[in-house]
């Protein structure tokens, strides 16, 4: 499907996705240090799978003091709410919208799972050198290594060297055949277990490339604290986890990174995790280039006319999916707005240009299911998931403004 949209529409939903942030999406909550970024009334909170969405205001409004500090609140919400042992939320809940949705019970902290999908430490210093602040700097160092501690003392059980996927939604990809079969939730309140099925534990590409990019990212805090010895660990121990995941992950004959099971075994769906591997810079030019234009550019895996589906095309697992929520199928917002961390990096700047042409049609054309968090990879028809979903908003007023369209 074309979406044929003008000038004024494009202004138009531009200027209410601002306005939809600046009066509902902006506020405080569970005492954090000033506004964060919510996501939707759909998810009343913040998820730590969205600690970019307050990283991403700041940039887009880096000339403005107030503004720009919503890149640390949003960082700080999940650093002032570590555990003793490091361990970080995947949420924070918002107790007023939390009184409107009595399904999602009483809890407003939550520790049950991972759900890390953009490098909590990148973010940090990204939010530094946005702001400035070497104070910030050194807590983050502090709360990042207490995370990467807490990782390894309990996401560590088959001896690989590798962060072991528990359940669905440490990697955040809710309904996804390449976790068919697999819990939701880790049956404890602090996503220390895991249920015996499944082949669980599973090592995921997704959440290791977090783990190699938070790794990446403490060595250069630790190099800018003056902590030299720390910085040469930091980085020796991320290509040590490099290294594994080639080991265990990667199919050469595929050319593609997979989950593994318990055994080692790969699950050789072909999934989206794979941008997560690109999000983190693991890759050479070299590597990447070899993936991408096998993979990414294929109209038959995930260079669909609406890039990027959750699941590659020509993967017959995609065929079954939910109708909304679909990691399994679906081109979602978040892998949009995260193709910023990647894209420029390796030098695809104008395919990124045209899959923002391609997002902001949708969105501009739409007066009714308004900033979807997912759009059909075919047709870009969006689910009615979450509408004035913030990471969709925050895609559309980037992409907007790259492109000069205001």
């Amino acid at each position: 499907m074309n979406y044929t949209v003008t000038n004024a529409q494009i202004k138009e939903k531009y200027e209410l996705a601002l306005k939809r942030i600046r009066e509902f999406h902006l506020r405080n909550i569970a005492n954090s240090p000033g506004p964060v970024v919510l996501i939707s009334t759909a998810y009343p909170g913040v998820w730590l799978e969205h600690a970019f969405d307050g990283v991403c205001w700041g940039q887009l409004n880096r000339d403005d003091e107030t503004q720009k500090r919503v890149a640390v609140n949003q960082l700080r919400l999940f650093i002032d709410n570590q555990l003793a042992n490091g361990h970080l939320p995947y949420n924070v809940l918002d107790t007023e919208l939390l009184k409107q949705k009595p399904w999602w019970g009483r809890r407003q902290i939550g520790y049950k799972q991972l759900q890390e999908c953009v490098s909590f430490a990148r973010l940090c210093l990204d939010a530094y050198e946005l702001v400035g602040d070497r104070k910030f700097l050194q807590t983050a160092y502090a709360a990042c290594k207490g995370w990467d501690a807490w990782l390894c003392a309990n996401r560590m059980t088959l001896g690989q060297g590798l962060v072991e996927t528990f359940c669905v939604y440490d990697t955040g990809h809710d309904n996804s055949c390449r976790l068919e079969g697999l819990p939701n939730g880790c049956p404890d309140v602090e996503g220390t277990a895991h249920e015996d099925i499944g082949g669980l534990p599973l090592i995921s590409p997704d959440v290791n490339a977090v783990f190699y990019g938070d790794r990446i990212a403490l060595s250069e805090m630790a190099e800018k604290l003056g902590y030299a010895k720390e910085s040469a660990d930091w980085k020796q121990k991320a290509e040590s986890v490099r290294r594994r995941m080639f080991g265990v992950l990667y199919d050469e004959a595929t050319d593609f990174f997979y989950d593994a099971d318990k055994s080692l075994a790969q699950r050789k769906i072909k999934s989206i995790s794979i941008t997560n591997v690109f999000t983190e810079h693991m890759l050479t030019q070299a590597e990447f280039d070899r993936i991408y234009e096998r993979h990414m550019l294929s109209p038959q895996e995930f260079g669909s006319e609406y890039p990027f589906p959750s699941v590659a095309l020509d993967d017959s697992a995609r065929f079954t999916h939910a109708d909304k929520n679909c990691w399994g199928y679906y081109s979602q917002a978040l892998t949009l707005l995260r193709a910023q961390r990647w894209m420029d990096f390796y030098g695809r700047s104008g395919d990124y240009d045209r899959i923002l042409e391609k997002w902001i049609s949708v969105y501009a054309a739409q007066d009714e299911i308004l900033f979807s968090q997912e759009i059909d990879p075919y047709t870009g028809v969006p689910t009615d998931c979450s509408r004035w979903y913030s990471s969709a908003m925050l895609a559309y007023i980037y992409g907007v403004k790259r492109l000069g369209l205001v």
